[in-house]
């Protein structure tokens, strides 16, 4: 947990413990589920926030790239903008929001993904969230595809839920 304890650094090990209490028990795969069902509700949750902050329903993909690397930061995360496009935003990280114990932990990636997809897919129609590159995999640095048109390849699929 770290030399000192914080608020955060227990809430942080917290969840690092509840992840690696997941994967021994049901195994990775099923943990990657139940914490996408977690991802996807605060997804939802952060959407909202952003929707109200900036008094807007819909936004477009460079906004949509510009929220998904501002709330990383909020956490302390180093998200940060690689290409954005028609077809994709890729995003690279440098440090992930659950610190340097991440690593082993890659059902806690569900979060990004869920998170990501969920906002992206909520503004823009459509989002395929692919991690080739995570820290909790042993990468130096994470890399993020959200895909925007449908198609065949890698990543979960995300679609607008709301009729807004």
């Amino acid at each position: 947990m770290g030399d000192t304890l914080t608020r955060d650094s227990f809430l942080r090990n917290l969840i690092l413990k509840l992840a690696e209490s997941l994967e021994d028990v049901v195994g990775p795969e099923d943990a990657e589920g139940y914490v996408s069902i977690v991802g996807a509700q605060i997804g939802e949750e952060i959407n909202a926030l952003y929707k109200y902050e900036k008094a807007t329903e819909r936004f477009d993909r460079q906004q949509v790239a510009e929220v998904l690397v501002d709330l990383k930061r909020r956490i302390n995360g180093d998200f940060f903008i690689v290409n954005i496009n028609e077809d994709e935003i890729v995003l690279g990280n440098r440090t992930c929001p659950f610190g340097a114990s991440v690593e082993g932990k890659q059902s806690l990636c569900m979060m990004t993904s869920n998170v990501f997809g969920t906002i992206a897919s909520e503004h823009l129609g459509y989002a395929r969230v692919h991690l080739p590159e995570t820290i909790a995999s042993g990468c130096k640095e994470c890399r993020v595809v959200v895909s925007l048109r449908k198609g065949e390849g890698p990543g979960r699929e995300y679609y607008r839920v709301s009729d807004e």
